[in-house]
């Protein structure tokens, strides 16, 4: 639907919109990709069965490393207890339960032990298991940590290859908080050669504050400072090497290694989210401003469909205070049918009714507070709030523009009558006027005939002008009946060959080209979707032209057509004649507009006029291109339609 032209706060809003929806998901979203990337992490090291236990011993998750050591799908598996991996005399004198007792008593406990895969083969794996506690040291459950022992250098090399491939920054760190390992990430992130960091402390690129709270708490084992963020994403400030500070979010991991338990650190620059946050803060404050300022009525809805907030156009407009339709059901100024469609809907839920209008310029009929009703186009756009998703709607009244189109409606039909009241008269009046004048000029000719020579000069030369004059109002009567029939036979449009047309005109013209000596050439024309009839009468009429406006050579004429990859067929009749100049283009496809006088050339000028008409009716155009004495080029289009 076209808008009117205008300030267009619709879009201003939707800017808006999107701006505090965006910045107040960045925040979620980044979370969101952190947590996928540590669970990607925990996916992609396939060397470990990594694996969460509850504290009665039952299987909450479950990584793709688990998947392939164990053989189990985490679908077969969670739920299910973590015994059906031991060996069934291990099950027999209890060791799954003396596994859990041990883990819950020490905090940790390590072993190297046979483990049963699902299809009943076995395999010695190095096992941790750990207990996960609370801030208030409850017994949240355990985690388990396995490696097949035989995979040990295989999985090394995995392990690296993935940890260069991670978009992130990742940094291995040991329990001491000295670096053992980072990627090449880490490298560009901290402005460090990978040499300079591997054997330094962890500080050096994390603010003391962190590296202190992490790895050398006082009232902690490191162990257990470790395993407190486990998982968890942290915002924290970082160092590069030339001192210069960003925030980022880090992500830890636990791996088990020779050396003891080291962490894998996922790091992320989140300047532009906090950037985002920031401008948040300021949109949040401007947009109450931006909402009064608006031109048209602004209100916000929640998804209850009740107000929360409109402007002082909106009170102006609806006629209410603004305390009298804050909290009211926007059913009070939107029909019932409407508002019930957009927030009530009993086939969808509230938000799939609100989303699918947004963006969308709907017409309604509003309702003022007198009860009197008006046109008006909405617009919506979403909005993040703390309270959820809130709608936004632009409403304009559009009074004047629907009194404008019904009054366009109208004239139009005007138009259309008088144009067909037009065309009806000129053909009754051409028609009506064929007898009267076909008399008139039988009898003048037949006065020729029989008196001239017998009567002065004089009387001949009257006679001449009389015979003259019927034959040229004869013709231009049969030229403007022509014209009065181009386009209005409402022929059915059918597939026919351009050449055939062509063909026929110049049968119709044969006469007229033997008597010149005319030459009229064509290259393989192409089939069209048209009126039957008519693209003959614009070749005959072209081709006709071509031959009566001639130099001093013989006239040659050539057809030419090709498909301008917009759906058109593009038809060009180029002659060798007298050319027209530019000044004239647009003059010689008026009716009765003629560049010749009668005594140079004969005619009415209708021709290029029924041209005109007849393709303008077909759904085409035609111009003209030429230079006086340089021939010319009438070129007509016609659309393609469903000929090839």
């Amino acid at each position: 639907m076209t808008r009117e032209p205008s300030f267009d706060i619709e879009r201003a809003f939707s800017d808006v919109s999107e701006t505090n929806a965006k910045a107040l998901n960045l925040a979620e979203d980044a979370f969101r990709d952190c947590e996928e990337k540590y669970r990607m992490l925990l996916d992609g090291i396939e060397d470990y069965a990594i694996f969460m236990i509850d504290p009665q011993g039952q299987i909450v998750s479950w990584n793709a490393g688990a998947e392939r050591i164990k053989g189990y799908k985490a679908e077969e598996i969670i739920g299910r207890n973590f015994s059906c991996f031991f060996p069934l005399q291990d099950i027999e004198c209890g060791r799954p339960e003396e596994v859990l007792r041990l883990t819950a008593a020490y905090g940790r406990h390590e072993e190297q032990g046979m483990r049963v895969r699902k299809d009943g083969s076995r395999f010695v794996a190095s096992v941790t298991f750990t207990a996960l506690r609370d801030r208030n040291g409850n017994l949240r459950g355990f985690s388990e940590f396995s490696h097949d022992l035989s995979e040990s250098k295989e999985s090394e090399a995995r392990y690296r290859g993935l940890l260069e491939a991670a978009p992130d920054a990742m940094v291995v760190v040991n329990s001491g908080g000295e670096i053992v390992l980072l990627n090449v990430q880490a490298e560009k992130q901290f402005g460090y050669r990978r040499d300079e960091l591997i054997g330094q402390k962890l500080k050096n690129i994390i603010p003391e504050g962190f590296a202190e709270r992490l790895l050398a708490d006082g009232l902690r084992s490191v162990e257990d400072a470790l395993a407190q963020q486990i998982g968890t994403g942290i915002e924290l400030i970082a160092r590069r090497k030339d001192a210069s500070e960003f925030p980022i979010e880090i992500m830890l991991s636990p791996l088990e290694s020779a050396e003891g338990i080291l962490v894998t650190a996922a790091i992320r620059d989140i300047s532009v989210r906090k950037d985002a946050e920031r401008h948040l803060a300021q949109m949040e404050g401007r947009y109450r401003g931006l909402l009064e300022a608006a031109p048209d009525a602004m209100v916000v809805v929640n998804q209850a469909g009740e107000i929360v907030l409109l402007n002082l156009q909106a009170e102006k407009q609806f006629g209410y205070r603004r305390d009298e339709l804050v909290g009211q059901r926007v059913k009070n100024i939107i029909p019932e049918g409407f508002a019930e469609r957009l927030v009530a809907d009993d086939l969808r839920s509230e938000e799939d009714a609100l989303a699918q209008q947004i963006g969308t310029g709907i017409e309604l009929i509003a309702r003022r507070k007198d009860a009197s009703e008006f046109p008006i186009e909405i617009m919506l756009s979403p909005l993040e709030s703390a309270e959820g998703i809130l709608v936004t709607a632009a409403i304009r009244d559009i009074s004047v523009r629907k009194r404008s189109e019904e009054h366009l409606v109208k004239t139009m039909g005007d138009l259309k009558r008088s144009d067909d009241e037009l065309e009806r008269f000129a053909y009754v009046a051409s028609h009506d006027l064929q007898e009267p004048l076909r008399m008139v000029a039988s009898y003048t000719q037949l006065l020729a005939r029989r008196y001239k020579g017998r009567l002065d000069s004089d009387a001949d030369e009257f006679i001449d002008y009389a015979v003259d004059g019927s034959t040229r109002m004869q013709r231009l009567i049969q030229d403007l009946l022509t014209y009065s029939r181009a386009g209005t036979n409402g022929t059915t449009l059918r597939e026919i060959s351009s050449e055939n047309a062509l063909k026929e005109a110049i049968e119709n013209l044969r006469a007229t080209i033997e008597e010149s000596g005319a030459v009229v050439t064509h290259d393989q024309l192409p089939a069209i979707t048209t009126d039957g009839t008519q693209p003959a009468q614009v070749f005959q009429n072209l081709i006709g032209n071509a031959i009566k406006y001639h130099g001093a050579e013989v006239p040659h004429v050539h057809v030419s057509a090709m498909n301008n990859g917009a759906n058109e067929w593009i038809f060009s009749v180029r002659d060798n004649g007298l050319g027209i100049d530019p000044r004239y283009f647009e003059r010689i496809f008026i009716i009765f507009q003629r560049l010749h006088g009668p005594t140079e050339f004969k005619g009415t000028g209708i021709g290029l006029a029924i041209c005109k008409k007849v393709l303008e009716g077909l759904g085409g155009r035609i111009w003209v291109e030429s230079q006086p004495k340089n021939g010319s080029t009438f070129y007509f289009a016609l659309p393609e339609g469903d000929g090839k």
